[in-house]
Formats: C-alpha cells, sequence, structure tokens
C-alpha cells in the first residue's frame, strides 16, 4: 500500500536519504521541484500531504491552493520563508529545527570575531603576496577584558557566551524575551539595546528576522557604537542596514565587520562591501557541518513523519 506523497521544494543537500530514512515507515512517495518557483512548487505539491522545504518561498497564494497538505517541515532555524498565518489558516503544521547547527553557528561567530580581532585572513593575504611585515597590521588589541555583546540570547548565543568567556571576554546581552535566569545560568548581563551599543568592543548578532528587527543595525545604532568597534553577523543578513554599514565603515565608526550572512545572497560582485581589508565574509555556511546537515535532515523529516501518524511533532512551531 503506498503512503503519503512529500513534495521536496527544493534542496541544498548531496542527498536526501536521512530525511528519506526518517520516513521510510509511512512507505511515501517524494517529489521533487525542478524549481523553487512557484508554479514548479505547486506541480509537485498541490495534492502533496506534506512539504520538505529550505530557501523556497511558501507564500499565502501558494499554501492557499494546497488541497491536502497536513505538513510543513523547514530544513532550518528560521521559517520566514513560509506564511505562517496562510498555514495556520489551512490547518497545516509547520515544523523546524531550532537547535541543530548551535554548535557550528556558536563556533563559526567566534572564529570569525578571533579572525578579525587578530587580524588573520589580512596577515595571510600580505604574507601571501610577498610580505612579511608586522607594521601593516596594527594596532591589534588584546582580547581579555574586552566586551562582547550579543544582540539576542537564544540557543546559538548561549553557546558563545562561555567560549567568549573562555578568552576572558566580559559578556553582555540584549534580549527582551529572555527571563532573568537565563541571563544568570550563561553569566551574562543583561543590558538594554542603547546600553549594549555604547559598552560592547565587539557587537555580535543572534537575533530572529522579524518585521521589528529588520534593520535593527543602522546608522543609528552605528552612530552609538563605540568608535572602532566590530560587528558580527551570523543570523539573518537583512538585520543589518548594509548601505549603513558601508557608511559606518568609510567613516571608522565600525572598524570592522564580519560576516556570514548578507540582505540579498549571493553577495553582488560589485558590492561595495567587498574588497576590504577590515571585512571577513564568509557564504553562508556558519550552520554547516556533516553532522549538522543529517541531524537537521532526520529532526525535520521525523517531525514530518510524526504529524502524518497523528502524532505531536518534537519543534512545531505556530503563527
Amino acid at each position: 500500500m503506498s503512503g503519503p506523497v512529500i513534495a521536496v521544494t527544493d534542496s541544498v543537500f548531496p542527498s536526501l536519504e536521512p530525511a528519506k530514512a526518517a520516513l521510510a515507515r509511512l512507505n511515501p512517495t517524494f517529489r521533487m521541484s525542478k524549481s523553487s518557483g512557484a508554479d514548479d512548487i505547486l506541480a509537485v505539491a498541490k495534492d502533496a500531504d506534506a512539504i520538505l522545504v529550505t530557501y523556497a518561498k511558501l507564500g499565502g497564494d501558494l499554501l492557499r491552493q494546497l488541497t491536502r497538505c497536513r505538513a510543513i517541515g523547514r530544513f532550518g532555524l528560521g521559517v520566514d520563508n513560509i506564511d505562517l498565518p496562510a498555514a495556520k489558516e489551512k490547518g497545516i503544521a509547520v515544523n523546524y529545527v531550532p537547535d541543530y547547527c548551535i554548535r557550528e553557528v556558536s563556533d563559526h561567530a567566534m572564529a570569525m570575531l578571533l579572525a578579525l580581532i587578530r587580524k588573520i585572513p589580512l596577515s595571510n593575504k600580505l604574507v601571501q603576496s610577498g610580505r612579511w611585515e608586522m607594521p601593516a597590521v596594527v594596532p591589534i588589541r588584546r582580547i581579555e577584558g574586552t566586551v562582547l555583546g550579543l544582540v539576542g540570547l537564544g540557543n546559538i548565543p548561549r553557546l558563545v557566551a562561555p567560549k567568549a568567556q573562555a578568552f576572558r571576554m566580559k559578556v553582555i546581552a540584549y534580549d527582551p524575551f529572555a527571563k532573568s535566569e537565563i541571563f544568570q545560568a550563561a553569566k551574562v548581563n543583561s543590558v538594554d539595546f542603547d546600553t549594549l551599543l555604547k559598552t560592547a568592543d565587539y557587537v555580535s548578532v543572534h537575533a530572529p528576522l522579524t518585521p521589528a528587527s529588520r534593520g535593527l543595525m543602522n546608522a543609528d545604532a552605528f552612530a552609538k557604537m563605540k568608535k572602532g568597534a566590530y560587528l558580527v553577523n551570523t543570523a539573518r543578513g537583512p538585520l543589518i542596514d548594509e548601505p549603513a554599514l558601508v557608511a559606518a565603515l568609510d567613516s571608522g565608526q565600525v572598524g570592522g565587520a564580519a560576516l556570514d550572512v548578507v540582505t540579498t545572497e549571493p553577495l553582488a560582485k560589485d558590492s561595495p562591501l567587498l574588497g576590504r581589508d577590515n571585512v571577513i565574509i564568509s557564504p553562508h555556511t556558519a550552520f554547516y557541518s556533516i553532522e549538522a546537515l543529517n541531524e537537521l535532515q532526520t529532526k525535520c523529516a521525523s517531525d514530518v513523519a510524526r504529524v502524518l501518524s497523528g502524532e505531536k511533532a518534537i519543534y512545531p512551531i505556530s503563527a
């Protein structure tokens, strides 16, 4: 007896075998969309029982045309590419995986910060070009005793904190939604946003992307930061007003930036963020490890299997 139909809108994985293994008990049929365009998605998902999605947009117009869908599994931490109110209206359960790459992203944030502080990419660039010159990379500050400001204190920054503290950095955080016991457990001081900007030597952004947080790091925020402070973003590109960041870098108000995400990916080849010795950019790879991707697929697909079997998802999200 054939099982449910699972539509896959898009995939960045070398293989979907971990997801297929997690759904195997249902004996499903998989349909892969030709592209992440709405028409191609509808061609495979209109009468599907569930959808597995990575980056494709699942807007309200598309979701309202689905006739049988009961579950949407998002391969990732955020769900800003899914119209949650429309899914709720259709009675579609949405699940995600909020904890699959917290080790990797926290490692990446710290690695980028340390590379920025110690000017490792610039040093490597000079040596590779035949220049063995210490004066070209000075000044460099001692890490111990500096202040790291975390914008957000969710799963990922709660792992960043002890890694920074191991370097004897003082860690402060702004998160109006985190309870006081979370700050206490992490040994992190709770501050308001303006205090964080004015106090931190380094600001690491870990906020979710919402209408309220879009452009959170803007010209006003940069003006309030310590002159020469560094910025790290491993969360979502649109959290940063990029033209304002460029202006702040040009003026020296922001001393450097390390970005794993940008507003429009891939980054434009003529982006003014490129070609700067004080800017490090990685191509949205903070989440990646072999183990993380296997965990992501398994947890996401397992929850879809639970919903289709009439069970409760472990990682549900509601509008």
